[in-house]
């Protein structure tokens, strides 16, 4: 079963670098959105979290604020 997992991030992030890295490891493919250069992207994050703290993941449904390892293979099955 296919999960879309998007990933809110910024370029000097190291929790954000991690995450992706994580996802490359486990061969999940994700959609990555700046949103230190991309203002929509930005509010959206904001609107969805009430916050700016990255990383914003979102696996379908489920957000994650911040990079949590065991939470993103339990949501992803791994």
């Amino acid at each position: 079963m296919s999960k879309t997992v998007t990933i809110y991030s910024t370029p000097v992030c190291h929790f954000c670098h991690a995450a992706k890295d994580f996802f490359n490891e486990h061969g999940v493919s994700y959609t990555e959105h700046d949103v230190a250069s991309d203002v929509e992207k930005r509010r959206e994050m904001v609107d969805m979290t009430g916050q700016m703290g990255v990383p914003v993941i979102r696996v379908d449904d489920d957000v994650i604020i911040g990079y949590d390892e065991a939470k993103l293979k339990e949501l992803l099955g791994l």
